[in-house]
């Protein structure tokens, strides 16, 4: 894991597309960038993080279009693990599961973000968050499982 496939994972943390760009896959960049912006623009996601980030949770709820927004783990993570991949990282096997189990994580977090979680109510973009830290390491924990399994540890 060079740190040439870190720069590429953090900046498409930072907006999905541009660590593409930066590996020269100029085709794919474009295409998630456009995906990120339409799904971002449908879902009214900006509004949703901005009224989250005021404490506003329940009008984030009522703002949030989740049949948008159920796109959006997929996509983010997703172009996070062809970033890294295309930039030379995650050549052992199995090193997507952290990326899978985070996505799948995430996508349950945003269909239970309307519900109150731990007598709390999250919203739209707190409970996805704290989604990520369990997906990762239950990707990590299968991928030790499974590395076992088929002999490839």
């Amino acid at each position: 894991m060079g740190k040439n496939s870190i720069e590429k994972l953090f900046w498409s943390i930072a907006l999905p597309g541009f660590g593409q760009l930066l590996n020269g896959k100029y085709v794919k960049g474009i295409l998630f960038i456009a995906l990120e912006f339409i799904i971002n623009v449908q879902a009214n996601f900006n509004q949703v993080i901005l009224l989250s980030f005021r404490g506003q949770i329940q009008e984030a709820i009522e703002q949030a279009n989740y049949g948008w927004l159920m796109f959006y783990p997929c996509l983010y993570f997703f172009a996070m693990w062809d970033a890294y991949k295309d930039a030379g990282g995650g050549r052992t096997a199995f090193s997507f599961f952290p990326f899978v189990f985070a996505a799948y994580f995430v996508t349950v977090g945003t269909m239970f973000s309307g519900t109150r979680v731990l007598g709390v109510l999250w919203g739209p973009i707190w409970l996805p968050i704290l989604s990520v830290i369990p997906g990762v390491a239950v990707g990590f924990l299968v991928r030790i499982i499974v590395r076992k399994w088929v002999g490839t540890e």
